[in-house]
Order: C-alpha cells, then structure tokens, then sequence
C-alpha cells in the first residue's frame, strides 16, 4: 500500500511540475509546500496513539502547529500569487489583538494537551487555531512579498517534518525535514537582501 501510494503521488507530482508553466513556479511550490504542512500534520496526529513521555507529545503539537499553519499559509500565498484572492495587505482593527489570542490559545491548549493526552480536545483546539494563525499570518503581507513568504513556508515545512520524525523516531525524516528547514531560511534570508527588504519587515509590518 506505500508503494502504491508512493506511485501515485510521484506520477500526480511529476504531472503537474511537467504541466505548469515557469510564470506559474512559484504558485506551484506554494501549493507543494501546503501539502508538506499538512503530511507532517496527519503524521504528528497518527503517532498520538501510545504516546506518553512529554518530549514525543511536544514533538507531536509541534509538527501539528507548524504543519497546520504552512498548510493554510501556503494556501494563502498561492491564492494571492494566482490572483484568486486579492494581492493586496489584509488588514483590519483589533488585528494584533486578535493574533495574540490565537497564539495564546494555541500556547495554552497545547500545553493542556501535553498534560492531558487523553483529552482530544485540546489538541483539536490547536489544530483549528493553528490553521487560523496560517491565514493570519500571510494575509498581511503583500503580493510582492509573497516569493519570501513562500521561501520561509518552504522551511516551515521542513521543521514540520523534523517535528514528525521526532514523533515516530525516524532519522531519515529528522535529518530530510533538517535540511529543508535550513535551507529554506538561508534561501530566505538571500532573497530579502536580493529585495533589499528586511525579513523581520515583511513578516510583521503588517502583523
């Protein structure tokens, strides 16, 4: 059954990156990036069965976070590259009110979840806010920004996974997701000097 599913992914990925148009790369990875948050995402929630030493439930709220928000922030940022959705900054009153009591409640239920495993609950409440926290987080920055977005999403992905192979003790998926994560700062960090912006600037100006 892996192997069947390895097939059909690599023969849908192999088909769409053939298909898609160099204009239209960055969107493509947008989306890539999106579907990395949400494997670790699925992966982080599989491994909660049997789970009980804090370390490997931290690890597990982790890779959930950081997956649930890449997924819904690489969504974000290809719809504004695809002009499905409007390029421009998204901003609204009471905006950093709102953010702080997302990332409170996301603080707060996962540390709940980490003293109360058996209580789903909690770790519901950290999947819904952190795909919100997605949203919130790229809707503020604007289109011309979204190439760094989607280079900094690249490397979320990649400590999602990290998060994930800590959950399921695999050291091919720590060290891969490793990779990934530093590589995707790196890359991001040259492209905000290439812009000559700031990645502290484009990240929170608007947040």
């Amino acid at each position: 059954y892996i192997l069947i599913g390895i097939a059909v992914g690599g023969v849908i990925g192999a088909s769409v990156a053939r298909m898609v148009e160099m204009t239209s790369m960055p969107e493509m990875v947008a989306l890539f990036n999106g579907f990395g948050g949400m494997a670790s995402l699925l992966v982080g929630w599989a491994s909660i069965g049997g789970a009980s030493e804090a370390f490997t439930l931290v690890t597990i709220v982790l890779a959930i976070l950081i997956g649930g928000l890449t997924f819904t922030g690489s969504l974000v940022a290809y719809g504004k590259l695809s002009e499905k959705i409007g390029s421009g900054a998204v901003l609204f009153r009471g905006q950093q009110v709102v953010n702080s009591l997302i990332v409170a409640g996301i603080v707060g239920g996962a540390v709940m979840f980490v003293q109360n495993p058996g209580d789903m609950q909690w770790l519901y409440l950290v999947v819904g806010l952190a795909l919100v926290f997605g949203i919130m987080a790229v809707i503020p920055i604007g289109g011309a920004d979204m190439p760094v977005v989607i280079s900094l999403l690249n490397s979320y992905s990649g400590l999602a996974a990290c998060a994930a192979g800590f959950a399921i003790n695999n050291n091919i998926l720590i060290v891969a997701g490793s990779l990934v994560g530093a590589s995707g700062i790196i890359l991001t960090q040259i492209m905000c000097k290439a812009m000559n912006r700031s990645l502290a600037h484009v990240l929170f100006s608007g947040f």
